[in-house]
């Protein structure tokens, strides 16, 4: 049993950060239901734990009595059709506290002592679809043609250590006046908002993509006391363009040679003030040189005045963190873009749960393993052999 890696996983879950008491807690509208929310919830979780693809294989899990193990004896487990009927119907300020308190373990265990880039908490936001169907169809849905979805912005850590997701928020459909879509900059300030007042000043920098090049996000983030990183691309800021011209006509001011990925980077650097924002900014260009010949460059306003260019350097090109690291593992690995159930509040309890076993998996595999294992893919593995291996759960 000592090399049981499911039991490790689900004692790190008990023990550490109390999930089990936090699913305790859930509840939903289901009026004289046959199974407790917990009885239900608690199978799906295990499941994203261990990776299922769809309720199909969840279904099948199920039915092979593969987790009859895990819970006391004489539990029994529910049937995939109780699981969607209760997602549609289950309270999502429960998922939100565990997600919640999750993260601020986390952060009381000092995982984010060290800072992730240079000592510094950094953070990515970035928006991404969560699912899409042309023939699912819910009053939450967006619409692209006769193409249904969902889309949310998400917020997680990016640099070096444990990438954990710290919170999302869901686009609203059909909220202006003209009845359009919600746009992502107003769902990025909502969410930040929510995180500063759930985490207080958990992340010293915010790193967003060109989008956010604009003085109502980077006033918005210095109100909440977060310095902002922000990739600069075609703008129609007057400001913006000015200092552009102006440093074009300069001569770097640091030349990387051997820089890791690049042959030499070229830095040119200025202060300027953009349109209604009071306090200076920084405008930095890093004109890159492949180690095949080929050029390109990143250009960033930072209301970071005395980093070092560096550490600004290391930030903007770990904003790829949030798309590797999250969107693109949980939608192949984890199951971030399939639409599991669809109706009700189930998309967003689905997202929930999915965030809240990656992030324990991340914790468990950083913190608890030690990295012993290189990839996911292997702990995956050997949590479910730890399953199949189990008799009772101590």
């Amino acid at each position: 049993m000592r090399k049981n890696y499911f039991v490790k996983l689900m004692n790190y879950m008990k023990n550490v950060y109390h999930i089990e008491n936090g699913i305790n807690k859930l509840t939903d509208e289901r009026v004289s239901p046959k199974y407790k929310t917990p009885q239900v919830i608690m199978p799906l979780l295990l499941g994203f734990m261990i990776r299922v693809e769809s309720m199909n294989e969840l279904k099948f899990r199920l039915k092979e009595n593969e987790f009859i193990n895990v819970f006391s004896r004489g539990t029994k487990l529910p049937q995939i059709d109780t699981i969607r009927d209760t997602l549609k119907v289950l309270e999502i300020d429960g998922l939100k506290v565990i997600l919640h308190h999750t993260v601020r373990r986390a952060i009381a265990n000092k995982v984010f002592n060290n800072g992730t880039i240079d000592g510094y908490v950094v953070g990515a936001i970035d928006g991404t679809k969560f699912f899409g169907s042309k023939k699912k169809f819910c009053p939450e849905c967006l619409k692209n043609g006769n193409h249904n979805f969902h889309s949310g912005v998400v917020i997680s850590t990016i640099g070096d250590g444990t990438v954990l997701t710290v919170g999302f928020e869901m686009y609203k459909p059909g909220v202006d006046s003209a009845f359009k879509d919600e746009g992502e900059l107003n769902v990025a300030k909502r969410l930040i908002t929510d995180v500063s007042r759930t985490y207080g000043n958990l992340f010293d920098v915010l790193v967003y993509d060109a989008l956010a090049c604009n003085s109502k996000w980077i006033n918005h983030c210095l109100k909440l006391g977060a310095d902002v990183v922000v990739r600069v691309k075609k703008n129609n800021n007057n400001s913006i363009r000015a200092i552009k011209k102006k440093i074009n006509k300069q001569d770097p001011i640091e030349i990387w040679s051997n820089e890791k990925g690049f042959e030499s980077v070229k830095v040119y650097e200025s202060t300027f003030k953009m349109d209604n924002v009071e306090q200076p900014l920084r405008f930095a260009k890093f004109a890159m040189k492949h180690k095949n010949g080929k050029r390109s460059q990143i250009m960033i306003v930072t209301s970071c005045m005395e980093m070092s260019l560096k550490t600004l350097f290391k930030m903007i090109r770990a904003r790829w963190d949030i798309e590797n690291s999250i969107f693109n593992n949980l939608k192949t690995e984890c199951g971030l873009e399939r639409c599991y159930v669809h109706g009700g509040k189930a998309v967003e309890a689905v997202i929930y749960l999915i965030f809240i076993s990656a992030n324990i998996m991340q914790l468990f595999l950083q913190r608890r393993l030690k990295k012993h294992y290189e990839t996911q893919k292997e702990i995956i593995r050997l949590t479910i052999k730890g399953l199949y291996m189990l008799d009772y759960l101590p």
